[in-house]
């Protein structure tokens, strides 16, 4: 028995993540329809821009998606609670923040919720609060990061073994024998962001695809420590110019202006690696392809259940 895909109902313990301000229906819809669960992230979207891609993903896909809410990023958390409610969506994850004050709210209307945490005292905190499942993320991930910098495979068992709740693993996970590694860890699912960005589906600019195609695992590195803060993103113009302001002492201020999220969709969606950043985990160094999402999502269950028989060969 698999807790994650009974509460979710969906076929593969795969979750999309929630990508910001890149989100699309289209990806989303097709990670719901291979059997994951696709995921609209809100980012500092306006609701109304939130609300036509959910129009839009119900168009293509009548299997569960979520609506992912950064409670510290976007102005508008009530406003996007209430459009859950609005559309009916399942599935609420709530990240970059305390899920604590929302999560009656959300039960009240019958939604499952995941809390993204960061360490055993966010997941405690975060299952008392009455989470239904929590998503650990270690500092392997894509995008805002957390300063704590634990690793997925440090974070995972530490996690589950001081919560009663499912765990779903993320950071560093894109294959088959990432998904094997987390059950071993004793998560019951995987999060996937960078993978999904080399998929047909997946409606960003070409560039973005290349990048992470010809990239190394040493190719996402982390910005923002000299102001508190951390990103991973993926070596590019843009981002050797702002590791250079940031040797020579950079204001919170300017910081939040050059990884704004209007500098990310410029390279994601159009592509103008001058002019703005790449999201990507470390998983950069895995992506060879550029699979349908329903290709990767198989070979990702294949690949598991087959390194999970070598596996358990190797005792003997």
């Amino acid at each position: 028995m698999n807790r994650v895909t009974d509460l979710l109902n969906i076929q593969h313990p795969i979750i999309q993540g929630g990508m910001g301000n890149i989100s699309n229906a289209k990806l989303a819809a097709a990670v719901s329809e291979a059997g994951g669960l696709g995921t609209i992230g809100c980012g500092t979207m306006p609701p109304d821009e939130v609300e036509e891609i959910i129009l839009q993903t119900k168009q293509l896909t009548e299997k569960p998606f979520s609506l992912n809410i950064a409670i510290n990023v976007t102005p508008h958390v009530d406003e996007l609670l209430a459009l859950s409610v609005k559309h009916q969506v399942p599935v609420v994850s709530l990240s970059a923040g305390n899920p604590s004050p929302y999560i009656p709210f959300l039960h009240e209307h019958h939604k499952i919720v995941l809390a993204v945490v960061a360490s055993v005292s966010h997941a405690q905190k975060a299952e008392a609060a009455g989470a239904d499942i929590l998503v650990a993320e270690g500092y392997e991930a894509a995008g805002i990061n957390s300063i704590l910098e634990l690793t997925t495979f440090t974070l995972i068992p530490q996690v589950v073994q001081k919560v009663q709740i499912p765990v779903i693993a993320a950071g560093g996970i894109g294959d088959g024998k990432g998904l094997a590694a987390a059950f071993m860890l004793g998560a019951e699912g995987v999060q996937i962001g960078t993978r999904l960005i080399a998929t047909q589906e997946a409606p960003f600019h070409d560039t973005y695809k290349q990048q992470l195609l010809q990239a190394s695992g040493t190719d996402a590195i982390i910005i923002g420590r000299s102001v508190g803060t951390i990103r991973r993103v993926l070596t590019t113009p843009y981002v050797k110019k702002l590791q250079e302001l940031e040797k020579k002492g950079m204001s919170m201020e300017n910081y939040r202006h050059y990884t704004s999220e209007e500098r990310h969709v410029v390279a994601a969606l159009e592509g103008e690696v001058e002019q703005g950043f790449l999201n990507s985990g470390q998983i950069a160094g895995l992506v060879e392809d550029v699979p349908s999402v329903q290709e990767l999502l198989n070979d990702m269950v294949n690949g598991a259940k087959k390194q999970l028989a070598k596996g358990m060969n190797l005792f003997g």
